[in-house]
């Protein structure tokens, strides 16, 4: 092998308890055979690759290009394998997944830790083709999303109309503000990331407060715009590199102490940034940093809107022609209908509208692992405040800028000062009736995908009344199945609602006076609830 292709010389062998094709039976090993199942790796012809064998032959159909791969921990001595591989005429490209059982959760870490110094080497040193060229080796970005998805999302950011958009949001610009510079004592003398840096104004908070110096990660074209910006601002330009590239890629020339970024998109997760800021975190900070925001919570409650759901039962109406130009539409009706109700609404909303208080899940950028991003599953349960007919779930986000001076929360919930990320809300196309003081139970299952989003399978249930109630009850339940990447941007300002559809408008919304307990964090106090003196004094 060529010594300049930086990839590991030598081979590195593990013994397995078992190896198999995902959801297949066949071409599989079981812990109970009596013969080891022994994973290779080498670096033949410059390629590094991963290779099963059984009583020293090769096992066929698992080998693995470490190039192209990914893996995945489904339990302590379980992972998942995933391959790219290209199909005739190199059109498509498929995955092949391989399941690898582990004697113990030792040998587990160490595979893993194997894993990533080889794929690291490949990605250094570029993979050989066969026509002698060199590639660089896809990030874990690359293997998460589509290239079309990203191509989109990174045009978009690169534009100064919609980073005016965000800077224009003052709720959202004024709390960043004021959480760093009211926390001059985290950034005097620290070197901080940028992540996802856009126009760099974080990066310039950071210098205001004093920063050391600051590296503004950008993937985007916006990362000339930011350079420029940033050159304009000569007193602290001088303290920030502009670095163009993915966070998953990039390379710094020291680790950081301070984490900064605005990763939220609708529904705290959407755009799937959240993976990249927590990469970020495990590549480029030294123990014990700061994340600014540190904890992130998805807040939810049912609610009851009768102008929305006729709203978007109606848009539907259009298919139920029978004759329109000669044609009858009405085959197509159920599926427009089914396909009105799978866009989540993005827009402001009364919180009086809310039929219950709301709860809240926790995630906690210091602790989670990527992994944990790729799917959340939420139990749900309510007690009813009014009776009244249930239309969906409705949805908002805060994240906390836990500081050591000042402790300061961005929130998004309704009822407080709009953001351009509004609220959200889930409208199943079956309400469900309820009573006061009824319970509602259900879950909320999002699953990511590859086009930098999520899909949103929600579920509400109560109990009937009447005479089956008697017997235990009878469940009304209703689901649906939403695309966090497909909303109905809605937008509009709350409406007025007269008395007669108030809900009992008495404080039955704070939307805040959440309690957080003490297993979600281990310093719950850090959580408490934003006050209304805790807004950006920008002077």
């Amino acid at each position: 092998m060529d010594d300049s292709s930086g990839l590991k010389p030598k081979e590195l062998e593990f013994t397995l308890a078992a190896v198999s094709q995902f959801s297949s039976s066949s071409l599989s090993s079981s812990s109970s055979s009596s013969s080891s199942v022994i994973a290779r790796f080498s670096a033949d012809s410059g390629v590094a690759e991963l290779r099963f064998h059984r009583d020293s032959e090769f096992i066929d159909g698992f080998n693995v290009d470490i190039g192209t791969s990914q893996l995945f921990k489904l339990g302590p001595v379980q992972s998942l394998c995933v391959s790219e591989i290209s199909g005739a005429g190199k059109e498509k490209s498929y995955s092949r997944a391989v399941t690898i059982q582990f004697r113990n959760e030792d040998e587990s870490r160490d595979f893993h830790s194997a894993f990533e110094q080889w794929q690291k080497d490949v990605i250094q040193a570029g993979i050989h083709l066969p026509n002698g060229a060199i590639a660089a080796s896809k990030s874990k970005f690359d293997y998460k999303i589509e290239p079309s998805s990203a191509k989109m999302y990174f045009h978009y950011y690169g534009q100064l109309l919609h980073q005016q958009n965000m800077l224009q949001d003052y709720v959202r610009t004024g709390t960043y503000y004021a959480a760093v510079i009211e926390n001059r004592v985290d950034f005097t003398g620290r070197v901080v990331v940028d992540v996802g840096a856009g126009s760099g104004i974080l990066s310039l908070f950071a210098a205001q407060a004093g920063a050391k110096h600051v590296y503004a990660v950008e993937a985007s074209e916006m990362a000339e715009y930011a350079r420029k910006l940033i050159a304009g601002n000569r007193a602290l330009a001088q303290r920030i590199t502009v670095i163009k590239g993915k966070v998953e890629e990039v390379e710094l020339a020291e680790k950081a102490d301070i984490l900064i970024s605005e990763p939220m998109g609708t529904l705290l997760v959407n755009e799937r940034m959240l993976e990249s800021y927590i990469i970020a975190r495990d590549r480029f900070l030294v123990p014990n940093a700061k994340m600014f925001p540190s904890i992130g919570r998805i807040h939810m409650a049912p609610f009851s809107d009768e102008y929305l759901f006729v709203e978007i039962a109606n848009k539907a109406l259009f298919w139920q022609q029978q004759n329109y130009y000669g044609v009858d539409l009405t085959p197509l009706y159920g599926s427009a209908f089914q396909g009105y109700f799978s866009q989540p609404v993005v827009d402001a909303f009364d919180p009086r509208l809310l039929v219950s208080p709301p709860l809240c899940h926790v995630i906690d950028f210091n602790e989670i692992k990527e992994e944990d991003l790729f799917e959340i599953d939420i139990p749900l349960k309510f007690i009813a405040s009014v009776g009244t007919r249930v239309h969906g779930l409705a949805c908002w986000f805060d994240v906390l800028f836990n500081g050591s001076a000042v402790q300061r929360w961005l929130t998004t919930a309704p009822g407080a000062p709009t953001t351009h990320w509004y609220q959200i809300r889930c409208v199943l196309s079956q309400p469900i009736y309820v009573m006061a003081g009824q319970e509602i139970t259900g879950r909320l299952h999002m699953i990511a995908h590859n086009a930098q989003s999520y899909t949103m399978y929600l579920s509400l249930s109560a109990k009937m009344w009447g005479p089956g109630a008697v017997q235990g009850g009878i469940l009304q339940t209703a689901s649906g199945k939403l695309d966090l990447k497909e909303p109905y941007y809605r937008m509009s300002q709350p409406q007025s609602y007269t008395m007669a559809q108030d809900q009992q408008p008495q404080q039955l919304l704070q939307a805040q006076a959440i309690p957080i307990h003490t297993e979600d964090l281990d310093e719950a106090e850090l959580l408490q609830q934003p006050s209304e003196n805790t807004g950006p004094q920008l002077q």
